[in-house]
Parts: C-alpha cells; sequence; structure tokens
C-alpha cells in the first residue's frame, strides 16, 4: 500500500494518516459519504420519540438511496458497503442497520444469486419496495444450518409452500414492522422436494403492504431493545405458497418431473453460498465499529483540550487533558483505534485479493477474527471516552450514548464473537501440527524496535495455542466435547494474541509506506504503544519462556508511559485525522469549545444585569 494524494500542496501530518486509516484512495471511496453526512437531512435532529426516530431512518434511507447512481452498484462494491458503514454509523445506528440490510444482505443476494439478470430488481431500487433479510430463528442463531423452517415444493400448484413448524422456527429480529413502508424479504427456509431434505435456501417472499402483513405472514413486534430504535420483529409463515421463482440460485430448480436439481459442491459449502452475504456483512460491522469509535474518542480529544479545570493552588486552569489520569486512557485508546482501523483495511484487502479456495478460506477467517477483535475493542475506546466526557457525555445530544449501546449490536450482528472466535480457534488448532514449535525464537532484543515486538506477539500465540493442543491431547479421541472444552479457554486465548499479531503487522505495513517525517513517526509511536502494553499484559509468560528478561520486563511500564505522555502530546492532530465534517461535530456540542452555551437560558438573570429572571 502506498499513500498518495493528489493535492497539489504537500500533504500535512493529519493527511497522510487520514491515508493510513481510511485508504490510500481514500477521497473515491470515503469522499460521498462525507459529503452526505454532512447536508441537512442527515444532521443530528433534537430529541423526538424511538417511532420518529425509525421513521426518520427510513426517510434517511430514501434519500440516500436517491443520491445514489445506483444501488446495485453499491451492493456490489464492498468496499462502498464498508464506508457507508464507517460514515453513517456515527450518525445514525438505526439508519446504518437498515441500509446496510437493505443493500448488502438483501439486494447484494439477489445480484449473486442471480448473475443473468432475469428478476425484476425495480422495486428496491427505487425503494417502492424496503428489502429485509429472514435468517435467524428464536432457537437457532449461530446454528443456522439448524433451521426448521420449510418450502416444500408443491407439484400440482408448481411452487413452494413456506411454513414455521413450530414457536422456535419464528424468524427472529428481521426488520418487518410497519416502518418504512412496504417489504419484501429473502427468506432463508429448508427447502424439501421429492421426501428430500435438500438443505437451506433463500427464497424472495412479498411480507407486508405499506400497512400491514400480507395473508400468511405474521410479524409480530418484540420488546423494544438496547440502543437505536429498529423494528425488529418476530415473522412467522403459516402454508404461505410462492411461484416457482421465489427460489433464489443459479444451476438449481425443480425439473419437468417435478424432481430438484441440486446445484455443485456439497450441503454446506451449498449452505456457505446461500448465506454468502454475510461475511461482507462482518467486514462492514468492522468498519462500523471503527468509525463510532474514531468519533467518539475524537470527541473526548476535543473537550479534554477545551474542558478547563482548576490547577494547583493559586495556578491558572488547566485543560483537564493534561493530566495524566485523563489523556493516559485516551492515547492506548488512541493506538487502539489506529490498530482497529489498520486491522479492518488488511482484512478487507485480504477477502478482495484471494483468488482460490484455500486463500479464501485462510481470509474468511480473518474476516472474522477481525470483526469480533475491532466491535470488542470498540466497546471499549467507546465506553473510555464517554467515561472521559463525563456526566455531559451521557446526553443524547451530545452524540456517544446511541454509540455506546449501538456497538453491542455489532458485535451480535452477523455472528456472535465468541462463536466466530471459536470457529476460528478450532481451525487454528486443528489445522496445526501438534509437534510445531513455536515461530519464535527466544533471545535478546530491543524494546523500542518494532520487529522485535511483533516477535513478542508472535510467541504470545504460540504460548496459548500450545497450551490449548497439550490440554486437548490429555482427552481421549471419543470425547470430542471434552477435548473441545479442555482445549478452548486458551485456543480462544490464542485467537485473541492473532488479532493482536495480525493488526501489529498491519501497523508495519503502514508505516513502511509513508514518507520519512512527522506522519511516519507518529504512527511508529502508536506501533510502539499498542504492542508495548500488549507484550506488558503477557510478560509473565514471556519471562517464563526466556523471551523476556527480568530488566526488560520492569522496563516496560516505564516504556508504555513515555509512550503515551508523547502520544497524548499529539492527540489533538491524531484525532484531525479521523477526518470528521466539522458538521458532525457541530451537532455535537461537547465536540466544541462553546458547548457550556448548549445549556444556556436566555431568560436566566444573568443576560439581565443580574436582576430577576423573566
Amino acid at each position: 500500500m502506498t499513500v498518495t494524494l493528489t493535492d497539489s500542496a504537500p500533504p500535512s501530518t493529519a493527511d497522510l494518516l487520514t491515508g493510513v486509516l481510511l485508504g490510500p484512495e481514500f477521497r473515491r471511496e470515503h469522499g460521498f459519504w462525507q459529503r452526505l453526512i454532512s447536508t441537512e437531512p442527515f444532521r443530528r435532529p433534537a430529541g423526538g420519540t424511538p417511532e420518529e426516530r425509525l421513521e426518520l431512518a427510513y426517510d434517511r434511507l430514501r434519500i440516500l438511496n436517491r443520491s445514489l447512481d445506483s444501488g446495485a452498484r453499491l451492493a456490489a462494491d464492498l468496499r462502498a458497503l464498508a464506508a457507508l458503514h464507517a460514515w453513517l454509523g456515527p450518525v445514525d445506528p438505526a439508519l446504518t442497520t437498515v441500509a446496510g440490510i437493505h443493500y448488502n444482505l438483501f439486494l447484494g443476494s439477489l445480484l449473486d444469486h442471480d448473475r443473468a439478470g432475469r428478476r425484476d430488481l425495480s422495486d428496491y431500487l427505487s425503494m417502492r419496495r424496503i428489502g429485509t433479510y429472514l435468517c435467524t430463528e428464536v432457537a437457532h442463531g449461530n446454528n443456522a444450518a439448524a433451521m426448521e423452517t420449510t418450502a416444500t415444493y408443491d407439484g400440482e400448484r408448481d411452487g413452494f409452500v413456506l411454513h414455521t413448524p413450530n414457536a422456535g422456527a419464528q424468524k427472529f429480529m428481521p426488520n418487518t414492522g410497519p416502518a418504512g413502508g412496504a417489504k419484501s424479504g429473502l427468506v432463508a427456509a429448508r427447502l424439501l422436494a421429492d421426501g428430500t431434505d435438500h438443505g437451506v435456501r433463500l427464497f424472495l417472499v412479498r411480507l407486508t403492504d405499506d400497512v400491514r402483513p400480507l395473508p400468511g405472514v405474521r410479524v409480530r413486534q418484540l420488546p423494544a431493545r438496547m440502543g437505536s430504535p429498529v423494528d425488529h420483529c418476530l415473522t412467522s409463515f403459516d402454508q404461505l405458497f410462492l411461484a416457482r421463482d421465489a427460489l433464489l440460485g443459479d444451476g438449481e430448480g425443480v425439473g419437468a418431473q417435478g424432481e430438484f436439481r441440486t446445484g455443485p459442491g456439497d450441503r454446506r459449502r451449498r449452505f456457505l453460498t446461500t448465506i454468502g452475504r454475510v461475511t461482507p456483512g462482518r467486514i462492514s460491522m468492522s468498519a462500523c465499529a471503527a468509525g463510532s469509535a474514531r468519533a467518539t474518542l475524537a470527541v473526548a480529544v476535543r473537550y479534554g483540550g477545551h474542558r478547563l479545570v482548576s490547577g494547583s493552588r493559586g495556578t491558572p486552569k488547566v485543560p483537564v487533558n493534561a493530566y495524566r489520569t485523563h489523556h493516559g486512557p485516551l492515547a492506548s485508546a488512541m493506538a487502539t483505534v489506529f490498530a482497529m482501523s489498520l486491522l479492518h483495511l488488511r482484512a478487507q484487502d485480504r477477502w478482495e485479493s484471494c483468488t482460490d479456495e484455500s486463500g479464501r478460506t485462510e481470509a474468511g477467517t480473518l474476516v472474522d477474527v477481525a470483526k469480533a477483535w475491532i466491535t470488542w475493542r470498540a466497546r471499549e475506546v467507546i465506553v473510555q471516552s464517554r467515561e472521559r466526557c463525563g456526566a455531559q457525555a451521557l446526553l443524547e445530544n451530545n452524540g456517544m450514548t446511541e454509540l455506546v449501546t449501538g456497538v453491542e449490536g455489532a458485535i451480535t450482528a452477523e455472528g456472535d464473537n465468541i462463536a466466530l472466535y471459536a470457529k476460528a480457534a478450532a481451525d487454528m488448532l486443528f489445522a496445526a501440527d501438534p509437534g510445531r514449535e513455536s515461530t519464535a525464537v527466544p533471545g535478546p532484543g530491543d524494546l523500542s524496535d518494532p520487529r522485535f515486538l511483533r516477535t513478542l506477539l508472535a510467541a504470545v500465540r504460540d504460548t496459548w495455542f500450545a497450551r490449548a493442543r497439550a490440554r486437548a491431547l490429555r482427552v481421549p479421541d471419543a470425547d470430542a466435547l471434552g477435548r473441545w472444552n479442555a482445549a478452548s479457554g486458551p485456543a480462544l486465548r490464542g485467537v485473541e494474541a492473532f488479532a493482536y499479531l495480525q493488526a501489529a503487522e498491519a501497523f508495519s505495513d503502514a508505516r513502511s509506506a509513508l514518507p520519512e517525517g512527522a506522519a511516519e513517526e507518529r504512527l511508529g509511536e502508536l506501533e510502539r504503544l499498542f504492542a508495548v502494553e500488549w507484550v506488558a499484559r503477557n510478560s509473565g509468560d514471556l519471562l517464563a519462556a526466556g523471551f523476556l528478561s527480568r530488566d526488560q520486563v520492569e522496563s516496560l511500564a516505564e516504556a508504555a508511559e513515555e509512550l503515551v505522555a508523547t502520544v497524548a502530546a499529539h492527540a489533538q492532530e491524531l484525532a484531525a485525522s479521523f477526518a470528521l465534517p466539522a458538521e458532525l461535530l457541530a451537532d455535537w456540542p461537547i465536540a466544541g469549545p462553546g458547548y457550556a452555551d448548549a445549556y444556556d437560558d436566555p431568560r436566566a438573570s444573568w443576560h439581565a444585569g443580574g436582576g430577576e429572571a423573566r
């Protein structure tokens, strides 16, 4: 990756770091979304009930759609989908949710499964009908392959009968409520034909009109969830007949004699193809979490710069950022946010560039791990940023509360994080040679050398996987659950360490693409702080294995403190590299130096020359 800018003026340090955070083509890939959220329809409204905010989200979705040259082009462009989530997430989490469902899961799946272009998509491209996606069931979340909703082929009518057989098979949390107008959905159901279960397929179903569910469809509102309002519902089907062409998929279908033709590949591969849009969804969740973390951290840094507090007795007031107790957590969060952003780009690039099956499997694992690691770290950054802004950050008009709760949705959406870690752990654990030696070799090194720090991060990863393999080998082969339970604790720690190592390598790649100068120095400082803090958390294991000396372990705390001070000194410039539009920040009072004016009372005594309030 090489960071390039087209302006004639020399790029500033913040500009160069923006290219690191958002990619070398950030103006082309992100400029549209930066401009969109700066326009009046996307400015932060005052107050509103949950119902009004939900209607606003759907109104904004239609405005967004009219602003596009092609909704189909957006659905087919992974980077554009990720950018949508990165910029809309901090502005309107409800809008981000319904837009991601419509463009990625719904419209993207239609395009993927109809490459010949035979299906009329005009209703969805114009948003006369909004698309949704019905896969998860009450009793089947991460084990979606076990879902119970059925679509049975009816030869006499030459179509399918969609049915929900029990309460556990109700579709859980699709946005099928009355808000937003008429909706169609892609429904995942088990296809039954010729007395054979052909596995899970997607079916295009008209769900509601502008007022109510259509016959054969039952929609019930779920209890209010935490975070931004979305019309999540329980949806079920009562012997709903679907025409033959409701079934998605090229090369599959029902023949003239009523037999079902199955596409190539085994059942698991066909299922993964059916729900293939989950992977772009995970990349988008990473982008959304990183974008939300950048926004909250930028506000916290700005607020800490103009919130004045009393200094020592007899000294002038100072910004609260002057105190180590305040700027220290924000400096660590800054290193984490850069790591999150870079790991997101690394996973996205790997997924887009893989050309064969083995490469796609490896890239998919990185996407899964990155989604989980980034959304978890985003939660930590957002909560820390909120705390640093005190009680004012608890008020909705200051922009943080929706993001504190909104990140919880990202942690669960497109696959629960623990499930993603567990799958990655199993793949890494059992694909490895149990007798494999560590890829890192103990020996002396310099804690200021990023290469040595990455060696230590690799050693942490290998240590935890070695422990997991040793525990698994103590359990009889016949007890598969017992083996997994014995190994899973340290294996999940190994996956976490793998994520830290991947982020550190992404730091290194990004720094090598920068010219010598201030931007390269700032990124190097963030890189070392990120790695040193992780090494410090694992210093006991590294000392025991001979990777660190006792003196080095004792020096880690001092090294971290020096890096915290260095990063904190440049926090305002680093936050500026997030390239948040001025209009966005203007809508959040605590992001500006005149934040107290938001609470002024025009009828108060201080506006009447000290007299009584009128």
